[in-house]
């Protein structure tokens, strides 16, 4: 038994220590999985007629009308981004961007190695806010608090 409370009273300080750094990185995944679809709305809207002929000829965006395809694409890379970084509907925003990533990667047949890779990375990362929440640092977190007390939404 003194074994195992010496090994407790080792881990106990490193514990909170990772307790302590976890809100950052929850802050840092969302905010660089959401600048790398920013990033992406802000190219389409930069060259709107280039963006339009990729959505006719190289993007097969099944249902859809290249136009609305390019607007809705657009729109969703400039919008769900502010969500994840403002911790804001994190959760919604990050599975709008999950499905959307999923949509992207079905919709463009030629996506060589390394752009299928990116597109499974981003998915990875957009899984943590998604299943674990947006963490500490986000307006969902100080909605919960103050609305819900200690309580979760499940």
């Amino acid at each position: 038994m003194r074994v195992i409370h010496k090994l407790s009273a080792l881990a106990s300080p490193i514990i909170r220590g990772l307790d302590f750094l976890s809100p950052g990185l929850d802050l840092v995944i969302r905010v660089w999985v959401a600048k790398v679809f920013w990033d992406s709305g802000l190219t389409k809207i930069a060259s709107w007629e280039s963006t339009v002929a990729l959505f006719t000829y190289e993007y097969h965006v099944p249902l859809l009308s290249p136009e609305l395809a390019a607007f809705l694409g657009t729109a969703v890379e400039l919008s769900m981004p502010v969500l994840l970084v403002l911790g804001l509907g994190t959760r919604f925003g990050a599975a709008v961007l999950f499905v959307f990533n999923i949509i992207a990667v079905i919709s463009y047949p030629d996506l060589n190695e390394i752009g299928l890779k990116d597109h499974q990375y981003w998915g990875l990362l957009l899984l943590v806010p998604l299943l674990h929440g947006p963490g500490r640092l986000s307006i969902d977190h100080f909605l919960r608090r103050k609305f819900m007390g200690a309580r979760t939404l499940f």
